[in-house]
């Protein structure tokens, strides 16, 4: 049983590897250790995370998916966390999140009974605290919309200021074909900004 460490963030402006002190103390307080650790500033409410989806393909049964909370792994809508649940329970990975206590006792069961009967428990409660950070996403995206738009009926609305200086940067390093991991690993942006400057590359192109 190899344990992997997800940590993941929403935006470049929130620390991703806030909550490793904290996974690392609970792996050591059971006796393990941490085979490799995946981070990556992405919104929990899309599906396709490039970290996520690496660390999913080198595990193998019994390998575990350590997090600090169930939203770390999801804020998707039902469809697409049906999707990824039955990925990670198809190729037999035990999900160990620190908000979820019946979890922990899945890295040391030893008898097949009890891992069978723990795994049904925590699969529904995966199923309950998916739902509850979904609807905490919604709650606060509502939020969010109707400030924004109460703040437009005050005329005190500018819009998020675009960070030219990195839009500039990043523009060099597509020019100079690099690819979107390095851009994003070296800048520490989201996958979506480089896209966007890419489209205003190739507009001009055709342009």
């Amino acid at each position: 049983m190899r344990i992997y460490g997800y940590l993941r963030a929403s935006t470049k402006h929130q620390d991703a590897e806030r909550a490793k002190n904290e996974l690392t103390d609970f792996a050591d307080e059971k006796g393990i250790k941490v085979s490799f650790w995946f981070m990556e500033n992405e919104t929990g409410s899309k599906l396709n995370r490039p970290e996520l989806f690496r660390l999913l393909e080198i595990t193998e049964p019994g390998d575990v998916l350590l997090v600090e909370q169930i939203d770390r792994i999801s804020r998707l809508n039902a469809k697409d966390w049906d999707s990824l649940k039955s990925l990670i329970s198809d190729k037999g990975i035990k999900i160990v999140s620190l908000d979820l206590p019946t979890s922990h006792r899945l890295i040391d069961s030893s008898d097949e009974f009890t891992e069978r009967m723990l795994s049904a428990i925590n699969s529904m409660l995966l199923d309950m605290l998916a739902a509850v950070a979904r609807k905490d996403y919604e709650d606060r995206r509502r939020r969010q919309a109707q400030g924004v738009q109460k703040a437009k009926q005050q005329g005190k609305y500018k819009g998020r200021p675009e960070n030219i200086e990195l839009q500039n940067k990043i523009e060099g390093l597509l020019r100079d074909s690099k690819s979107y991991n390095y851009i994003q690993n070296l800048l520490g942006c989201s996958r979506h900004t480089i896209s966007k400057v890419n489209k205003r590359i190739k507009l001009g192109i055709n342009e």
